[in-house]
């Protein structure tokens, strides 16, 4: 039988109290009593139970991640973040994927809400406002990351993607491109947010946006590559043809890459293109991918310490975190002098 409480309290001569007290890491235990009490349960590889220790203190120590695809890589970079962050607390981090489908998603969060994680953190995919309904009745904090939902009043970490759509923009206007395109994403906010900083640098530079220049993909993340690639061969057949290409993501900018090579055309000359996101293999890419760092683990960092913040001490009103994106130039637009 496994060890318990009462075990390791009778083997000390200590009380099940003072146990519990160690567990929690209570500030009345002494360093001696806690040293004491954690050695012999190493020795007798004691497992707390987790059920029963949220029966008596109302909390499971778990907190819920819900994100579009595990694929992606920046969903993983925060996914990790978030978790190493938690886990120094004690706390653990359950993982689940909406694959980009709003059924799906409310189904994961129906899922953590029966498991009792004590936060919700999601990159949601949902139209409505409905099912963050349901979660604020049954008083679980939600916290939103990455995009933004505007009919949920609730806590929120990610960038300032208005901000990134015109850093992009005014990079590639920068290194001599003179007919830009925009390959966009899904229905989500932060598709949303860099289109319009696009258009906004476009329109303040009085330059036009040519019909069929900006191309908004029906899929979400999980086919990014994909898309991006089919979206560039329609470009490329435009008259002329876009020589700045702005990708809503990293793999729809990696797609979108192969497009322009796959014609017999080169990155970046005759076309150049930058992503956002800038994922951790970026530079090791055939062309290193210029991106809008979306400080993927600061977003992780951020969405933990204010997951915890809301247990420990809930805020008076709902907390919006945006961070600042910047620009990561690399080779795909690093034009050569006597393109400018």
């Amino acid at each position: 039988m496994p060890p318990r409480l009462k075990d390791i309290a009778q083997d000390l001569n200590l009380s099940v109290v003072t146990i519990s007290k160690v567990l929690r890491d209570h500030p009345d235990i002494g360093a001696q009593t806690r040293e004491r009490v954690l050695q012999r349960m190493k020795e007798v590889n004691y497992r707390p139970n987790m059920a029963a220790r949220a029966l008596v203190t109302g909390r499971s120590h778990a907190i819920g991640l819900i994100v579009p695809d595990l694929v992606h890589p920046f969903f993983g970079e925060v996914a990790r973040s978030l978790s190493g962050a938690l886990r120094y607390k004690g706390y653990s981090l359950v993982l689940s994927s909406s694959d980009d489908d709003p059924r799906l998603e409310q189904q994961e969060i129906e899922q953590l809400l029966a498991r009792r994680v004590d936060v919700l953190v999601v990159a949601s995919v949902q139209k409505d406002a409905g099912i963050f309904e349901r979660i604020r009745e049954q008083k679980t904090p939600v916290v939103l990351i990455d995009r933004r939902f505007g009919a949920v009043n609730a806590h929120f970490v990610g960038i300032d993607d208005i901000a990134a759509g015109r850093i992009a923009t005014e990079h590639l206007l920068e290194v001599g491109c003179r007919s830009l395109a925009h390959i966009g994403g899904p229905d989500v906010s932060t598709a949303a947010g860099r289109l319009q900083g696009y258009r906004e640098v476009l329109r303040h530079r009085e330059i036009l946006e040519r019909p069929g220049t900006v191309i908004l993909r029906e899929h979400g993340d999980d086919a990014g590559a994909r898309s991006g690639y089919q979206a560039m061969r329609r470009l490329l057949e435009l008259k002329p043809r876009p020589d700045g290409v702005f990708c809503y993501n990293d793999p729809t900018a990696m797609g979108a890459m192969k497009a322009v090579l796959d014609a017999g055309l080169r990155v970046p000359d005759d076309v150049a293109i930058a992503g956002c996101g800038n994922v951790t293999y970026a530079d090791f890419l055939r062309i290193p991918l210029t991106s809008v760092d979306q400080q993927s683990e600061e977003i992780g960092k951020r969405a933990a310490k204010l997951a915890l913040s809301i247990l420990e001490n809930p805020p008076n009103r709902m907390k919006q975190i945006v961070l600042t994106p910047a620009l990561v130039a690399r080779a795909s637009t690093r034009r050569s002098k006597n393109r400018k």
